[in-house]
């Protein structure tokens, strides 16, 4: 490596560096070394001006090619000068200079000449990028197939002129016009071989190879082609043991930008994609778009000037000492790395022959050059099959045995991701933030290899990550600056990071590779990678390889352009690779195929020259017949007999209990959240969702195809009683009916499915929620499935749920539940991110959100235990069996890895049960771990009087395997007489569970069951059933599994095909629940463990309840602990060495075989003398842990063999006692605690140990997992960021990573941001139902009924959305539910009591004259005015005194009585019902636009106001029909009018008025359906203030707004201005029709005014059919108001009529009330009102309350005739806001909310009183109605001395009655003679009264006065006129007025005192 630059480097200083660097290298094994060149260059730089560094990086090109022809000069090259064409030639681009087409295009179908030994050639001219120019060349100047042997020199002919006899490039270079700007190079310019093709046209060949200068394989022969460069698993369908099929030449699923990225790469030439051409100075336009589009150049940083003579020329691309990434990057790898699943669907291409190749030569999985021979036996001589990831550059073909090596492009589609920016960064400038150069990628990964352990796969995610990492860190000042400031004329230094050149590249790489101890090998090649290659493969061959795990080799030459491939050559690295390009499928065939042609024999007979006494089966047969009486005898004893502690009742069995459907408060906090989100979709303006149509829930539950997920979802379903709550099924429910809604997902699921679909047409009110459980499982696009035809399930979802009728049903509504979302929250997900729900968080900032008497234990609470400070890991390994796997993996190098660990783990659990029976040398033959599972599930049904056990769940993805599995397992469970002992379950998800007819008697005894054909169906039903549970299937599919689980085995789980899904999954199966309420037991139990030093950690002690301490209390760490404990809780490893495992043995044999010695405590280290545990407990608690195992193993062993049953009998006693003291001092709080016995530690302590109930144990603590190292390694390590390392593995086997510059997850990500995350950074595969869901619009992807339900696995999901569908349902009921006033009317007995009736029951009308003698009955019976004050007359006052209060006084402010009504079809809504019938009469038509209407003044003068009353009119388009416009100037002249003759059945004759206040939202405006869909007139009556909200909600509605002074009136000011209104319209109809020939009585004089809270109507129907008279019978029945309308429209003279009104519903109406038809009384909240008759009686427009009975009393003094219908009535619905409660009295001068009472309301004049913000009228009536006893004192319950009221009513509280009288001349009064009043009220009196009227009244003395006027010197003139001094005594002090202040218009009162 000479250095050839100018200014040479003082030779001390660089051999200073290197030494330094070597040295560094060599001492650690893990210190990254620092880059030499970094060192050397970088530390005295300077920034260049930016003008040079402008300059500086044009030139470069120049500089390479001077390089390349040796030049040693320093100074910048000048730029190439051509010659100067001859005068007159041709000089047009693609034309030779005599004029003469050269492109190929142009002559590919012409006859060329070509001499013998000449070949046409393609050139590449760069002004042509897109064409090349043929030529004919003499093949000798011309490389062979590996770039040698080409002659030096040019002899070339042109083809277009025939000129022949080029000797020189140049020359020929200038004839064909090339217009260099660089010297011309035959090298450089000559690129393609041209053929014939079978139509006999020209067409591009190969590439020309010349030496060292291979154009990286980038071109591809059409860009039809050109998706090949992107590999994806998919398209590459070759699995890595199978060559035969060539691979596809296009690739469907490449994306877009990969297809375009190629196609514009195809036309460049090799110099303008690897370094900038110069083109007169500048970069051609084609440059500069590969430039921007592809990021693809690696544009050279500027290091600045040296302190030596000159800077040098080329760039290194190192890393400077400075940049935090030289040591950060790897400094973060120090943790275990995992094999990624590198390719999850459909392996990697093979290395195939070269005819086997389709598609162009280049293609990066294509070969080029030179064939390398892949050696014979090599997978015999090496042990595996090396996988070689293609990286840079060109790849030779492989020949010869092909079959022994596995090609792979998972490396180069990294590279190639990691050198195409992400949109992210394209804002900083393509030119400017370059990707990471070529060479730095090689070198990081050589860099990220040497780092690895010898027990570590290299993993992608891995990589991606360095490269975000480094390129992020080398580019953060750009960054930084285009985040900050504009950019400048002339960009900054891009970069003070030394490029590493190609040349550096090996050299470097091998530096870095120096002190890994040769287990990453380089191999550097002149020529191409194919010498490279055939090295690696003779030191395979040789052995020399055997230290080496990966082999780099890498092709440098000075032309820039690099070759590469990695070989993975360590045998187990190379197994997990190879292994993990299978897919699911292909693995399951594999492994079959193994099973069946009988491969696995040689395995099989290996193991049995294991064992020394011969084969196991030999000793199995030999120990049965040996033990066949007696261990039977004392096994069925022990486990059938009861024992005399039954009596006692062991509290371990009566607790036995599988848990029914209850719901915790997690699970309700769930459903509430999808309920709102529900009703959030159906709020939402889009109208997606109209519950309001809706009267019933319909459910359908899809599962996947597994028995057991089917059956337990019915268990549960049948459980929640859901079925009866949603009136879907009767009482008496059956399993066939309730199998109706729950649906496997298999091939039969489409008939279920289509019975889901025709209900869901035929019933369009019910809503539908398809549930879509475990929804992450089968994701696969129905078109394109992968998989065999013959699986019929596949695409089962996407056909079913995501069909045409599904998405466009709008009651369908489909809701994903699943535990692994990230499936479906991609680029192209259906469910918006709005729509996801996710299980809430337990704790908030500490505090417990929901009170749980459980804690979930799931993945990150089992990762939580492993951690230092806590006894008892729950995830271990077990290194013992790995390291016999890999010995085993090396030996049979053609089995399947999976089939092996299989062989390997059944011989363990084999040995393990016989050195339990007895057979102690089997021990040797077992690892501990296996052991101690094996030891606690025998034992565990021993040690409970009932025989309840563990289960023990032995997982085997593959069926085939688990099968042989379950067989073996089962013939040594025979043999060893333990069939009744445990049971061992084959789980396979196509068949139910089956198991022996003894244990099913035990289950049913156990769970009361007396079905003689009962059978258990799901896991859950084997609570307390000791078994092995051998689980298959290649993915769990949503089964749980009991609360006796104690042992979760997944050592056979897939480990080298890893995505988050799959490995979560296989964990989720250990997600647990334990009871919370042990805290404080643990804690007391934590210290008499600790503190003891005769109990030492064993392997099977984490049996014992009290060990759980440090998991249930997370993070509580023990002051005390044993070293040797203290080292267990960080190596999670309990292997220990053959000593443990023997003395265990001996151990077990003796215990099991003698009855009556208890059962042990401890396996390894069961028993240990004193003063060994005293050394042991004193040493250093860094001791090695072998070196304590061994110790501690053998003061065992000794103490075992000499005093074994005394010791062991005295641990336990200990041990009990210990049990018994802690039971005692605990709370047994818990539902399981009841095991622990509260009785004294005495004696029979010793028997409490032995009925301890081990599944009772079990459920108090989570299960044991045990994992392969690799997911072990995985799952424990962490990131940068300290989120486990699963966290950042691809999320799904069908989804892929959108970009490799994504930046890493955080652990501080809720569940939410990890969703925007993935769907920011995953896009679905071909494969993946979503995959077409795309759309340039984004938000029209989602589809709006679709929900995600995501949490832990084992949760409570489905207890959740069945408690979702409960109160969705509910929802949905009160939906068409209201609450309706539901009260009797008031003062009944207060009625005449008469005989007498008017009418007939059956009237339907009332007969005028009879009606006109019917009396007025003053008396309110409307329950709203049950605390007004009483209004008598002269017939009431005989028994008035009789009236009590109904009600207390703190009963008045109770909430009034109400009822649940179902909505009928005739209900008025509010705004939140959306129906498709009254869309357009709500204006959410198309047709009527939000703003199409129009404001309309209105004004008419009114003498009593004294002004003119200015009102204004909104008029949607839409209604205008209703109104009068004069012509020219549309202006508003009148509403029309119908005529009183005028009949219509679609038509209602009267004008609807609406006032409201506070209620646009809930007023029940819309009148659609109420008036069943007739024509009608609907006025909104509006302050002016709401206007907007108004017709924001009611866009369709007429509007009246009020004028401004009118915004704080109350309901009495919009009464009277609707009547004035109405009035004046009547007058102005009358002379406009009077013109058309309309008499004016003829004009239709009613209008409605409704309250906004009527919500329906009904009607009574009367039979008088009976015999008699007097008999009938009557209904009552629910009818549309137009109905009712219309019945009194046709009443006979109605227009004699002033006011018509009805009932107020209630359900306790009598016969007597409805006898007589028609009443003469008071009418509220719904009224027909004659604006005709009613012209001189006015509404107060000043009132708050009241005023309708004021209103009613003022029409009947004025002899008008008030009618109620009392067959019909009206249903008022309780409406918590507006209305009168939008009035708030509060303080005018603080804001803060203080509570002013009543007796506040008024004060004395000119005193300081608090003024108020309120009306004075509202004060003034407030105070009446709870403080109107201090004016009027003697009337208080005085009913038959009432006060009198002139002219008005107003409401003094229930306590005191009140006298009505009018002072009209000519009115309808009561006779007064007789009456003596308590009081009188003259309230705001008129001219009409005057004092001789009030001198007709006689009071009582003492009798009270209280006058009110609108101010003071009205008072007084009052006073004056009326003469009261005469009778009454006034004082100065009796003025007071209402707070308000003085331009607030205070109310003023004077009262006085009857003389």
């Amino acid at each position: 490596m000479g250095n050839s630059y100018a200014g040479q480097l003082k030779t001390t200083r660089f051999e200073e560096v290197l030494h330094n660097s070597i040295e560094a290298s060599l001492r650690s094994n893990n210190l990254v070394p620092r880059p030499i060149f970094s060192q050397l260059y970088l530390e005295a730089e300077q920034q260049l001006s930016s003008l040079e560094a402008g300059s500086r990086a044009d030139n470069e090109e120049e500089e390479e090619e001077e390089e390349e022809e040796g030049s040693e000069s320093s100074s910048p090259p000048v730029s190439y000068q051509m010659k100067p064409p001859p005068e007159g030639c041709c000089t047009t681009d693609g034309f030779c200079q005599a004029g003469k087409d050269l492109r190929l295009v142009s002559i590919s179908n012409e006859h060329i000449e070509v001499p013998s030994g000449f070949l046409l050639v393609g050139a590449k001219s760069p002004n042509l990028p897109d064409h090349l120019l043929v030529c004919a060349v003499d093949k000798r100047f011309l490389p062979d197939d590996n770039g040698r042997n080409a002659l030096l020199g040019f002899s070339g002919n042109c083809v277009g002129c025939g000129k022949k006899g080029f000797c020189y490039f140049t020359e020929f270079s200038n004839h064909i016009n090339l217009k260099l700007t660089t010297q011309p190079k035959k090298q450089k310019h000559l690129k393609y071989y041209l053929v014939r093709n079978a139509q006999g046209t020209l067409t591009k060949g190969s590439v020309i190879c010349w030496k060292g200068a291979e154009f990286r394989g980038r071109q591809t022969s059409s860009s039809t082609c050109s998706s090949t460069l992107f590999q994806l698993p998919e398209s590459s369908g070759l699995s890595g043991s199978t060559s035969s099929e060539p691979p596809p030449a296009a690739n469907p699923s490449a994306p877009a930008g990969t297809q375009q990225t190629a196609a514009a790469i195809d036309h460049v030439p090799s110099t303008a994609v690897f370094g900038s051409a110069v083109y007169n100075g500048k970069e051609s336009p084609k440059q500069q778009l590969v430039k921007n589009n592809l990021s693809a150049l690696t544009r050279p940083s500027v290091l600045g000037t040296l302190t030596n003579s000159g800077p040098p020329k080329k760039r290194h691309k190192g890393w400077s000492p400075e940049s935090p990434s030289s040591t950060e990057t790897w400094n973060l790898q120090h943790n275990p790395q995992v094999p990624n699943r590198i390719k999850n669907d459909g392996g990697s291409l093979s290395s195939l022959p070269h005819s086997a190749l389709v598609g162009p030569a280049s293609s990066p999985m294509v070969g080029s050059g030179e064939p390398v021979s892949v050696p014979d036996n090599l997978l015999k001589i090496c042990k595996a099959k090396p996988v070689i990831f293609k990286g840079h550059g060109n790849f030779p073909y492989l020949c010869g045995n092909i079959n022994d090596v596995i090609v792979s492009p998972l490396l180069y589609t990294c590279y190639r991701n990691s050198q195409s920016l992400s949109r992210a960064y394209e804002q900083y400038g393509a030119s400017t933030i370059q990707p990471i150069s070529e060479e730095m990628q090689l070198l990081l990964t050589v860099y990220y290899l040497v780092q690895l352990a010898s027990d570590q796969v290299p993993l992608i995610e891995d990589l991606e990550q360095i490269f975000m990492r480094s390129w992020r860190e080398s580019h953060l000042s750009e960054i930084r600056q285009y985040q900050q400031a504009v950019p400048q004329t002339f960009p900054q230094v891009p970069s003070q990071i030394a490029p590493v050149t190609s040349a550096q590249l090996p050299w470097l790489a091998g530096l870095a590779a120096s002190s890994c101890n040769d287990s990453v090998h380089i191999i550097e090649c002149s020529y191409s990678l194919a010498e490279g290659l055939s090295e690696m493969f003779k030191l395979l061959i040789e052995g020399k390889l055997i230290k080496t795990n990966y082999v780099v080799i890498i092709c440098a030459s000075r032309s820039r352009a690099i070759d590469s491939c990695i070989v993975i050559t360590g045998k187990y690295q190379a197994r997990v690779l190879s292994e993990s390009m299978l897919t699911p499928s292909d693995y399951q065939k594999e492994v079959n195929y193994q099973l069946v042609t009988g491969k696995v024999e040689t395995l099989g007979s290996f193991f049995s020259t294991l064992c020394p006494e011969g084969d196991i089966d030999l000793l199995l047969e030999k120990f049965y017949q040996e033990n066949q009486g007696h261990i039977s005898s004392s096994l069925s004893a022990s486990v059938n007999k009861p024992t005399a502690l039954n009596e006692t009742g062991a509290a371990a069995c009566t607790s036995y209990e599988i848990e029914r459907h209850q719901i915790r408060p997690f699970q309700l906090a769930v459903a509430q959240k999808l309920l709102s989100h529900i009703c959030s979709i159906a709020d939402s303006s889009t109208q997606n969702l109209d519950l309001g149509s809706f009267e019933k829930i319909d459910f359908l539950i899809c599962v996947p195809p597994s028995e057991v997920t089917y059956q337990q979802t019915l268990f549960h379903l049948w459980h929640s009683g859901i079925l009866l709550e949603l009136g879907l099924e009767k009482e008496h429910l059956t399993k066939q009916r309730v199998e109706q809604y729950v649906m496997k997902l298999d091939a039969e699921a489409q008939i279920k499915f289509k019975v889901f679909l025709q209900n869901s047409m035929q019933n369009p009110h019910t809503l539908f929620v398809l549930i879509h459980d475990h929804a992450h499982w089968d994701l696969m696009s129905a078109m394109h499935s992968l998989y065999p035809q013959t699986e019929l399930s596949t695409g089962v979802v996407d056909r079913l749920l995501n069909c045409r009728e599904v998405k466009e049903a709008p009651n369908i509504v489909t809701l994903h539940v699943t535990s692994f979302p990230y499936a479906l929250q991609t680029q192209h997900t259906l469910i918006s991110p709005y729509n996801e729900i996710h299980w809430p968080s337990s704790y908030s900032n500490g505090v417990d959100l929901y009170h749980e008497n459980k804690k979930y234990f799931g993945l990150s609470e089992f990762i939580e235990s492993t951690l230092s400070g806590h006894s008892i890991p729950l995830l271990r390994y077990d290194s013992s069996f790995e390291a016999m796997v890999m010995a085993l993996g090396k030996r049979f190098p053609r089995l399947h890895s999976a089939v092996i660990r299989t062989f390997v783990l059944i011989q363990h659990y084999s040995a393990a049960m016989m050195a339990v029976c007895g057979l102690s040398q089997m021990k040797n033959y077992t690892s501990v771990e296996t052991l101690e599972i094996t030891q606690n599930l025998i034992n565990s049904s021993r040690q409970c009087p009932s025989g309840h056990g563990l289960m023990v769940v032995l997982r085997i993805p593959c069926t085939p395997l688990a099968a042989v599995a379950y067989e073996r397992l089962y013939n040594v469970r025979e043999r060893l007489a333990l069939e009744d002992n445990f049971e061992i379950i084959l789980g396979n998800p196509n068949s139910g569970i089956t198991i022996g007819k003894h244990f099913v008697e035990q289950l049913k005894v156990w769970q009361k069951i007396e079905d003689v054909d009962w059978r258990p169906q799901t896991y859950l039903e084997l609570e307390g059933l000791p078994c092995i549970l051998i689980f298959s299937g290649m993915d769990p599919q949503g089964e749980s599994l009991p609360r006796s689980l104690r042992y979760c085995d997944l050592r056979l789980i897939n480990s080298s095909s890893l995505v988050r899904t799959t490995l979560e999954q296989e964990l989720g199966l250990a997600a647990y629940f334990v009871s919370s309420e042990i805290h404080t037991e643990k804690a007391v139990v934590n210290d008499v463990l600790e503190s003891d030093p005769e109990k030492l950690s064993s392997t099977d002690n984490e049996d014992e309840e009290i060990a759980t301490e440090g998991i249930i209390r997370a993070g509580s760490t023990s002051e005390k602990r044993s070293p040797v404990k203290r080292e267990r809780s960080c190596s999670h490893d309990s292997a220990s060495s053959s000593l443990s495992s023997k003395a265990s043995g001996k151990t077990l044999r003796s215990s099991f075989c003698s009855e009556s010695s208890p059962p042990l405590i401890a396996a390894g280290d069961t028993a240990k003398s004193p003063h060994q545990v005293q050394s042991n407990s004193t040493e250093e608690t860094t001791n090695n842990y072998e070196k304590q195992k061994q110790k501690v193993d053998k003061g065992a062993q000794t103490t075992i063999s000499k005093h074994l049953p005394l010791v062991t009998e005295q641990l336990d006693t200990k041990q009990n006692i210990k049990n018994a003291q802690i039971s005692v001092t605990s709370s047994s709080s818990s539902p399981f605690s009841s095991s622990s016995s509260s009785s004294a530690p005495t004696h029979n302590s010793f028997i409490l140990q032995t009925s301890q109930c081990s599944m009772t144990k079990a459920s108090k603590q989570p299960p044991i997992v045990f994992l392969p190292k690799l997911v072990y390694d995985i799952i424990t390590s962490t990131d940068s960021s300290g989120l486990p390392k699963s966290s950042s593995l691809l999320p799904y086997h069908s989804v892929m990573w959108a970009s490799s510059f994504r930046p890493l997850m955080s652990k501080m990500m809720t569940c939410t941001e990890q969703s925007l995350y993935y769907r920011q950074w995953t896009v679905p595969k071909p494969i993946h139902m979503d995959y077409n869901n795309r759309n340039e619009g984004r938000m029209d992807t989602f589809h709006p009924r679709r929900l995600l339900l995501s949490g832990p696995p084992q949760i409570g999901k489905t207890g959740a959305y069945l408690q979702f569908l409960s109160i969705l349902s509910r929802m949905l009921i009160r939906l068409t539910e209201v609450d309706v006033y539901d009260e009797e009317e008031i003062n009944i007995n207060m009625k005449e009591e008469s005989d007498q009736y008017y009418h007939q029951p059956g009237d339907l009308w009332p007969n005028l004259e009879t009606f006109k003698k019917m009396p007025f009955d003053y008396t309110i019976h409307d329950p709203k005015y049950e605390d007004a004050s009483l209004i008598c007359s002269k017939l009431q006052t005989i028994n008035s005194e009789d009236r009590s209060m109904s009600r207390r006084q703190e009963d008045m402010y109770t909430r009034r009585q109400t009822t649940r009504m179902r909505l009928s079809k005739y209900a008025a809504y509010n705004t939140y019902h959306h129906c498709e019938q009254c869309h357009q009469y709500m204006g959410f038509n198309p047709r009527y636009q939000l703003y199409e209407s129009t404001l309309h003044a209105f004004a008419f003068s009114y003498s009593m106001l004294g002004e003119e009353i200015q009102l204004h009119f909104i008029i949607p388009k839409s209604k205008e029909h209703h109104f009068v416009f004069s012509q020219p100037g549309r202006q508003l002249e009148s509403m029309r009018l119908p005529l009183v003759t005028d009949k219509s059945e679609d038509y209602i004759k009267s004008p609807t008025f609406t006032p409201t206040t506070g209620r646009h939202e809930h007023g029940l405006f819309n009148l659609y359906h109420a008036m069943d869909g007739a024509s009608h007139l609907h006025v909104l009556v509006v302050k002016e203030y709401e206007m907007a909200i108004y017709k924001k909600y009611w866009p369709n509605h007429i509007m009246l707004v009020l004028p401004s002074i009118f915004n704080s009136a109350g309901v009495g000011a919009a009464h009277f201005l609707i009547k004035e209104l109405s009035y004046h319209n009547l007058e102005l109809e009358r002379n406009r029709q009077e013109e058309l020939g309309i008499k004016p009585q003829d004009i239709w004089p009613f209008i409605v005014i409704s309250d906004d809270s009527c919500v329906m109507w009904n009607a009574v129907e009367v039979d008088c059919s009976g015999d008699r008279k007097s008999d009938y019978t009557w209904t009552e029945r629910n009818v549309s108001l137009k109905q009712i309308l219309q019945r009194i429209e046709a009443t006979p003279s109605v227009t004699h009529y002033a006011l018509i009104g009805m009932r107020k519903w209630s359900s306790k109406t009598n016969s007597a009330e409805i006898k007589e038809p028609f009443a003469c009384c008071h009418v509220h909240d719904f009224i027909m009102l004659n604006v005709d008759l009613t012209q001189n009686v006015q509404y107060n427009q000043n009132r708050f309350t009241c005023d309708d009975v004021d209103f009613n009393l003022r029409v009947h003094s004025a002899g008008l005739l008030i009618c109620r219908f009392n067959h019909f009535s009206v249903m008022k619905k309780q409406i918590a806001v507006g209305g009168q409660r939008s009035f708030h009295i509060k303080s005018k001068v603080s804001d803060t909310p203080v509570s002013i009472s009543p007796a506040q309301y008024i004060c004395a004049p000119d005193s300081k009183h608090t003024f108020l913000a309120a009306p004075a009228q509202l004060l003034l009536e407030k105070y009446l109605q709870y403080h109107s006893h201090r004016f009027f004192p003697l009337s208080v319950k005085n009913y038959s001395h009432p006060v009198l009221s002139v002219d008005c009513y107003l409401n003094l509280g229930p306590q005191i009655a009140v006298c009505y009288v009018s002072s009209r001349p000519h009115s309808l009064n009561i006779s007064s003679s007789g009456l003596t009043f308590s009081g009188l009220l003259l309230y705001l009196c008129d001219s009409f009264v005057v004092a001789s009227f009030l001198k007709k009244f006689h009071f009582l003395k003492g009798a009270t006065l209280c006058v009110i006027c609108q101010d003071r010197n009205s008072l007084r003139q009052t006073v004056v006129r009326l003469e009261l001094e005469d009778e009454w005594q006034f004082r100065l002090r009796d003025e007071f007025q209402t707070a308000n202040a003085k331009e607030d218009r205070p109310l003023f009162f004077l009262t006085g005192r009857h003389i």
